[in-house]
């Protein structure tokens, strides 16, 4: 595959393609290729069309904690990379927006606004190192993006199904829901309306309980299982309905903790404090500090993170391309590699069971189709 056996995005066999089968089928223009199974399966003229993204439901979450000839596992058509970094931000606004995120420039949970002179958590407007507030929706304002699917022209009636939290991409047919058989039973409602329904949905686990508990904790295979079940009584119960599942990301078990910020010598070589993501951190480095910077990360770290120039990761296509968005991730990109470590940027930082957003089997993700 590489030297690193990185799994890299493929974004003619990413999620990303899901998106563009779907604005096609909706009469959406895009410029990215379609998925045959999926547009195959979207030709039969199915009275509902219901999309499922699960959060953290990647592939090594399935094979771990579902048996082979389970429902889920038996209705895999494909399996599809993810975004880089292999996390929530990033993947669900590619899947919303069917943008890549060179275009789109959410890129992970934190990101360095040279405007504030702050790291910011872009999905809750807060400086990441001291809690503080930069403004309601200044995140979204800086860096606004809509959801392909608003402008269907097509005889589909267009519904969402997102938790309160969701700021954009609801339709004029919304359902919020705060759990499991809220999510399920809204789903169930809308694929009983009269007129052909097509759903956009998000259900934000498994992905937190593997945080908290890990991917192969008993906690998981019971949420996974229960999902399954909840998505075969979907299909039981509504049988003119084709039910496609995905998922932004997979997961891996965290073997260790590194506390970068408690290497001096490295943080002094830093305009910043690390930033972007857990398994994926971005360095903003002094011009007179790069090669010492560069000798420290990989004296150090080099056992459990592969360290790349920013520049050699756009160049490689890992973003789908190179756009005024990249400037936000820095000079240097470090990738968590099979050791499965996590870094830690501060004291206050989670320190997390199970974690994402690297190049390895966090990567892989199911296309799953049901007919």
């Amino acid at each position: 595959m590489n030297e690193f056996n990185f799994i890299y995005p493929d974004f003619k066999n990413n999620i990303l393609n899901i998106s563009a089968t779907f604005s096609k089928f909706l009469n959406i223009p895009t410029q990215y290729d379609s998925i045959p199974v999926l547009e195959k399966a979207l030709y039969k003229n199915y009275k509902n069309v219901v999309f499922i993204i699960f959060d953290g439901l990647g592939i090594n979450p399935i094979n771990i904690n579902l048996n082979e000839d389970s429902f889920l596992r038996k209705n895999i058509k494909q399996i599809l990379t993810s975004t880089f970094p292999s996390t929530t931000t990033n993947a669900t606004t590619t899947l919303m927006t069917c943008s890549p995120p060179c275009k789109h420039g959410w890129f992970g949970w934190c990101l360095y606004f040279k405007e504030k002179n702050r790291i910011i958590d872009i999905y809750l407007d807060k400086d990441d190192y001291t809690g503080e507030s930069v403004g309601d929706n200044y995140c979204l304002n800086t860096m606004p993006y809509n959801a392909y699917y608003l402008n269907a022209k097509s005889d589909y009636n267009i519904n969402t199904v997102f938790p309160p939290f969701f700021r954009v991409g609801k339709a004029k047919s919304h359902y919020p829901y705060n759990n499991e058989i809220e999510f399920f039973t809204k789903l169930d409602a809308i694929c009983k309306k009269q007129g052909s329904q097509f759903v956009y949905s998000y259900f934000s686990n498994p992905d937190q309980i593997m945080h908290d508990c890990g991917v192969t904790s008993t906690e998981t295979k019971r949420c996974i299982e229960s999902i399954e079940k909840q998505i075969k009584t979907l299909y039981d119960n509504n049988k003119d309905t084709l039910i496609v599942i995905t998922a932004d990301h997979g997961q891996v078990d965290i073997t260790k903790h590194i506390e970068i910020y408690k290497n001096k010598p490295l943080i002094d070589c830093l305009e910043v404090m690390p930033y972007l993501d857990a398994r994926t951190p971005c360095f903003i480095v002094k011009n007179s500090k790069k090669t010492e910077f560069e000798k420290i990360f990989r004296d150090c770290y080099s056992n459990d993170f592969v360290l790349f120039d920013t520049n050699e990761l756009i160049d490689k296509g890992v973003f789908g391309g190179r756009g005024d968005k990249t400037e936000l991730l820095g000079d240097y990109i470090a990738v968590g590699n099979y050791s499965n470590a996590q870094m830690v940027f501060s004291e206050k930082q989670n320190r997390f069971k199970g974690h994402h957003t690297s190049f390895t089997k966090e990567m892989e993700v199911p296309l799953i189709i049901i007919e």
